[in-house]
């Protein structure tokens, strides 16, 4: 993984713990086709389902 690309993935597991943290129902992520960073975020958060 690139370092731009990890250090995306930092920022947004960041914001989605604090907004998780925060009491949100929910996050929507827009994917543009890349579903393979948001399943990331998902299994690191431990959001999956599987």
């Amino acid at each position: 993984m690139g370092s731009l690309r990890a250090f995306g993935l930092d920022v947004t597991l960041t914001l989605c713990r604090r907004l998780l943290d925060g009491g949100v129902p929910g996050i929507h992520f827009y994917t543009l086709n890349r579903a393979e960073p948001s399943a990331t975020l998902w299994q690191t958060l431990g959001l999956s389902q599987g």
